[in-house]
């Protein structure tokens, strides 16, 4: 028996003109909102409460070094040691349409236009809400642990890479992806729901790079779903049930099954540089199994949700025994490790190769640096110089073979443009080992680091352990491939950033780690080199937020384009309104929803929500006009099974408004169009 908590807390930050974290693209900055963005937390404490385990998923694109920081700093000031960098677990779930903007290392604010502090604001306010709700409500319960296979919902996109791992470790799987899912499930002492953590390994990319709006993509639906379904007639992110569909070693793996093809023939591009006989990589796309990424997004969330469910209510393994977390800082650029008693190798500075920028087939090209478009500004002036920069004889050979785009590690303006002090760490919960990892581990090697884990536990006295993978943990340091995979050289190990010995010192540290649990000797790791805190208050090429105006005799929330009188389930009602900035409202409040569905009730003559913004089935797309004009449109896509009746679509927003030549000040205002029937 445990006390448990389980939180969420929305984390979406700006939706607007914020570039969306993930794909690298410049292009793809955020323009409106499919679906909110959560922060989920789960907390397991001994009966007495002096132990605890702390497991956070954020529907974020990855942790951040400086995110977690700034969570543990908060924690600290709140609850002193309590919760801490050993037992406090961050995980993003890597969905690849969030904003970005959250980073103190320098390479990420070259595609999130910098440091942007509403964004990473929103996200650490969300982290620690999501803790402090788990941590107020804390009961006693019970957990159960159930694994099963989700067919259907993944391919390897390096299956070439795959390939250069030795046939007789090949041969013992069935599979170039992992497809089992295990799921935690939390129930109260009276087995009532409280929540549930899944974890299984594919890429939240089946929205791809064209989107603009906003969401948590595949596995974001999934949890949507399962909180749905548990905490009934509440509306989207409402409820107490709490469910969340985590990360793994999804470093290889893609959701987008029909695989790659040449968008312009149609021809397969499967082939070791995923390139097209016209066009090149750049052609070279994955697709989902749906029409269109929306489709598809809902297709592969839906899969997983469902075995997620099955294994929910079929499992009756129940986790007992002590909780306890190991965790260390560890310079990786600089780690020797044993690879047998006479061969000792090292880990790299951090350098990105040239195929980091060929991107994958999930999205390709990243970094399209073209001239003229950073013309007269010092600051791209000068990390333009700095990419001029040749990487150190030391760093190209330790990185071999691996030709180097971006010698990251040497590259100091303004401030280091990747980390080298990256946290490991593992948590116990009774026989469940979570292996929180900072980065994207590909198939093989998180099936390496667990049995590596697995069998430390086992020669130490603990035998039986599920060994889980927590992907995107603490610090993000991009791919870890296997030594055999980093030989090819495609993206996964372009972007495996501390060298081709990478994985061996991970598992030579996790080993450690393991080992201290299973002898419960973690007191005496060493701490480790702090991580720096860079002080970088705001940094960014955002356009300001200037005053905005609505068109001659209209005002902000006014209709622009109606509703029709009539529609079916099926259809898509939709309509525009004179619109103001999305980013005032994250800059202004808390939570803010942009839009309700509302549903008119004869017997009470009021108006019940039935949709919020949080919903799958709404769309809000928001566009910069000129004369700082803009307009919103909002789109119900209206669900099978819809009531009919009398309906209608509200828009919540702000707009800045000029008082004098020094000062602007934040507005709110509404707007609803007319009514309509769904028939």
């Amino acid at each position: 028996n445990y006390l448990l908590g389980v939180g969420r807390a929305d984390c979406t930050g700006p939706v607007a003109q914020v570039p969306l974290m993930g794909y690298a693209n410049p292009e793809q900055v955020g323009g409106g909102i499919l679906t909110r963005l959560y922060s989920r937390a789960f907390i397991v404490a001994d009966r007495d409460g002096s132990r605890r385990v702390v497991f956070v998923s954020a529907d974020i694109g990855m942790m951040s070094q400086r995110v977690r920081l700034e969570v543990l700093k908060r924690l600290k000031s709140k609850y002193g040691d309590l919760y801490r960098q050993d037992n406090v677990i961050l995980s993003g779930t890597h969905t690849h349409s969030g904003p970005g903007g959250y980073f103190q290392y320098t390479l990420f604010w070259i595609t999130s236009k910098g440091l942007i502090r509403p964004s990473l604001n929103s996200i650490v306010n969300g982290i620690v809400k999501s803790i402090d709700i788990a941590h107020e409500n804390m009961k006693r319960g019970r957990l159960f642990i159930n694994r099963g296979t989700v067919e259907n919902s993944q391919i390897n996109r390096s299956p070439f890479s795959y390939l250069a791992n030795p046939a007789s470790e090949r041969s013992r799987y069935l599979s170039n992806t992992d497809k089992e899912m295990v799921i935690l499930k939390m129930v109260d002492e009276d087995g009532q729901d409280l929540g549930l953590i899944s974890w299984f390994a594919v890429h939240p990319v089946s929205m791809n790079n064209t989107n603009h709006l906003v969401n948590s993509d595949n596995v974001g639906y999934a949890s949507y779903l399962f909180e749905q379904d548990k905490n009934e007639g509440m509306l989207p992110g409402e409820g107490s049930f709490v469910a969340a569909f985590a990360s793994s070693n999804l470093g290889d793996v893609s959701p987008n099954t029909r695989g790659p093809t040449c968008a312009n023939t149609g021809e397969s591009c499967d082939n070791p540089q995923s390139s097209c006989p016209v066009g090149g990589a750049t052609m070279c796309m994955a697709k989902g199994p749906g029409n269109d990424m929306f489709e598809s997004t809902r297709i592969i969330g839906q899969n997983i949700y469902s075995k997620a469910r099955e294994l929910y209510e079929k499992a009756s393994q129940e986790i007992t025994g002590p909780l306890s977390s190991a965790h260390q800082w560890v310079n990786m650029s600089d780690v020797s490790v044993e690879l047998n008693a006479s061969h000792t190798v090292k880990t790299c500075k951090p350098a990105l190769g040239h195929s980091f920028a060929a991107g994958t087939i999930d999205g390709v090209g990243a970094f399209n640096f073209t001239q003229g478009s950073v013309e007269g500004d010092p600051f791209w002036d000068q990390i333009r110089d700095q990419l001029l920069g040749e990487p150190s004889n030391e760093t190209k050979a330790c990185h071999k073979p691996k030709p180097i785009l971006f010698s990251t590690g040497e590259m100091t303006w303004p401030h280091p443009w990747h980390p080298d002090i990256v946290d490991v760490q593992i948590a116990a919960i009774g026989s469940l080992a979570i292996v929180a990892v900072p980065g994207e581990f590909t198939t093989m090697s998180g099936r390496r680091l667990r049995e590596a884990v697995r069998s430390e536990f086992d020669s130490h006295g603990t035998p039986r352990m599920n060994v889980v993978i927590a992907g995107l943990c603490n610090v993000y340091t991009h791919y870890i491939t296997t030594y055999e995979e980093y030989q090819v050289q495609r993206y996964e190990a372009a972007s495996t950033i501390y060298g081709p010995h990478t994985l061996s010192a991970y598992i030579q540290l996790y080993r450690g780690l393991a080992r201290a649990i299973a002898m419960n000797t973690t007191q005496d790791l060493p701490r480790g080199p702090e991580p720096p805190f860079f002080n970088v208050s705001n940094l960014t090429l955002l356009p300001s937020l200037s005053a905005e105006r609505a068109p001659a005799d209209k005002t902000f929330g006014d209709v622009l384009q109606e509703v029709r009188q009539q529609y079916r389930e099926g259809e898509v009602a939709e309509v525009t309104f004179v619109g103001g900035n999305p980013r005032n409202s994250a800059e202004n409040v808390t939570e803010h929803n942009f839009l309700t569905v509302e549903r008119y009730t004869n017997t009470s003559g009021t108006w019940q929500v039935v949709e919020n913004d949080a919903s799958w089935d709404t769309r809000f797309y928001w566009a910069k006009g000129t004369l700082n004009r803009s307009n919103v449109t909002i789109e119900w896509h209206i669900p099978p099974g819809t009531e009919p009746g009398i309906y209608r679509i509200r828009y919540f927003g702000h707009y800045k408004k000029r008082l004098s030549i020094f000062r602007t000040i934040t507005v709110p205002f509404q707007g609803s169009s007319s009514a309509f029937e769904i028939t």
